[in-house]
């Protein structure tokens, strides 16, 4: 029973492995041969549980609306990240995602004005990527972070909390840039 229930646990791992991505946990109990959602859950947290006495550099997240990701800990990105393959954002459009991030819901056109006219490009791809979407209120079009943003980046999908945990991200950002300099 236990090799059953192990070979169960390996399956969600693999899922969550292969997908890059938060996967649902009807998404994981479809995948284990019509066990219900309760069973999914039980396998998916032994499977976090193992992750933390393990102590190692990848972790399984439990997101909000019982989606689960399988990352790496944020400690140990820097020091790997030349290891990584193609970089999901370059320098710019990273620049004008936070910026929008920040001043959410924010005007394209105030996107544009303040951070130039490429960040028309910027916007066409983290539409691309999921990671903002445009709402049209009459003439004007606002933009705003989606839950793929705030799960890649793990943050909360509360605007206000989102913009508190960015404030920090940022200060403790300048504060290593600052240590690098002396």
């Amino acid at each position: 029973m236990l090799q059953e229930e192990d070979r169960k646990i390996a399956l969600i791992e693999a899922a969550l492995y292969a997908s890059g991505k938060p996967l649902s946990l009807k998404a994981l109990a479809s995948i284990l041969d019509g066990k219900s959602l309760k069973e999914a859950k039980k396998l998916v947290e032994a499977l976090i549980k193992r992750y933390e006495e393990y102590k190692g550099a990848i972790q399984i997240l439990k997101l909000k609306d019982e989606r689960f990701m399988m990352r790496l800990k944020p400690e140990y990105l820097h020091k790997v990240r030349k290891f990584c393959g193609k970089k999901i954002l370059s320098l710019g459009p990273l620049k004008t995602l936070s910026f929008i991030a920040y001043k959410q819901p924010v005007s394209k056109a105030y996107v544009a004005k303040v951070r130039g006219k490429h960040a028309y490009n910027h916007v066409k791809i983290l539409k691309e990527l999921g990671f903002i979407h445009e709402e049209k209120t009459g003439k004007t079009k606002l933009l705003k972070t989606t839950t793929a943003f705030a799960d890649a980046f793990n943050l909360d999908y509360d605007i206000k909390n989102m913009k508190k945990q960015l404030m920090k991200m940022f200060s403790e950002l300048n504060q290593k840039q600052l240590e690098q300099k002396i």
